[in-house]
């Protein structure tokens, strides 16, 4: 892992008078599964939101591919596609899958619709869900939902090679979902990283030990908007860091300080 594809350098972020980020440095390697973990609170879906370029900076840079992003992401064109899957699905529930799936295409783009329509299902086979396009999101369970927006996370418009996403940020995506469900994302999750031209980059956040252990290989622990610890997943077991030790333990006593 030698080629730095985003980097965020001196980057902070308040909401009022809340400082969620505080003078962060982050950098995500091309081809690598990080986790980013750490309490409630502490900026993590935050920095997801700045790498995606969904928010404004109160200070600091992101680089993406060495190139400096200037404002958000819809002021200009990253270097690389960066998709993103939200915590809670994000789903329109008046569309139907097939439509929630190709809804940029349908709205951006000028392929056919039956083009689209071959390209939704491409998607959806892709995530194990094939034949449920004519479907709305009431009628899915929450597995099914999670991965959908995982299907809508990868489309990408073939007439736009670059938009096609190379790095993608999980929200949480195992939240909610009984052990088995989570079991199916977390696979999922990994296997599509390993389809050619997809996905080979991805940043998640998560709270779950299964998934912080199945899904990552590096994890960099937030707190109180800085970076406090970082190392491989295996290291998570042995660190002496009471950070890291009172987080995986799940203990009340400790520096982490538990809101009442």
């Amino acid at each position: 892992m030698t080629e730095p594809l985003i980097e965020l350098k001196g980057v902070s972020k308040s909401f009022g008078n809340n400082k969620v980020l505080d003078n962060v440095d982050l950098t995500i390697y091309r081809g690598e599964a990080l986790g980013i973990i750490g309490p409630s609170g502490t900026g993590k879906s935050t920095i997801l939101r700045v790498i995606a370029g969904l928010i404004a900076l109160d200070s600091g840079d992101v680089f993406i591919k060495g190139v400096h992003r200037e404002g958000l992401i819809e002021d200009g064109t990253d270097p690389v596609g960066i998709g993103m899957v939200f915590q809670q699905a994000a789903l329109f529930d008046s569309l139907t899958v097939e439509e929630n799936v190709g809804f940029s295409l349908y709205q951006y783009s000028k392929l056919r619709r039956s083009r689209i329509r071959e390209l939704v299902n491409e998607k959806l086979e892709m995530v194990g869900l094939s034949q449920i396009g004519d479907r709305y999101p009431a009628e899915l369970s929450g597995g099914m939902r999670k991965r959908v927006s995982f299907a809508r996370a990868i489309m990408s418009n073939p007439d736009n090679p670059k938009d096609t996403p190379e790095v993608l940020l999980y929200d949480e995506p195992t939240a909610g979902l009984d052990p088995i469900a989570s079991t199916v994302i977390e696979d999922l999750i990994r296997q599509l990283q390993c389809i050619q031209g997809v996905c080979s980059t991805y940043a998640i956040v998560t709270h779950q030990q299964s998934t912080i252990r199945r899904t990552a290989d590096r994890l960099v622990f937030l707190y109180q908007g800085k970076v406090q610890w970082q190392g491989s997943v295996s290291e998570i077991d042995t660190t002496d860091n009471p950070l890291i030790r009172q987080f995986i333990s799940g203990s009340i006593s400790g520096p982490i300080h538990v809101a009442g």
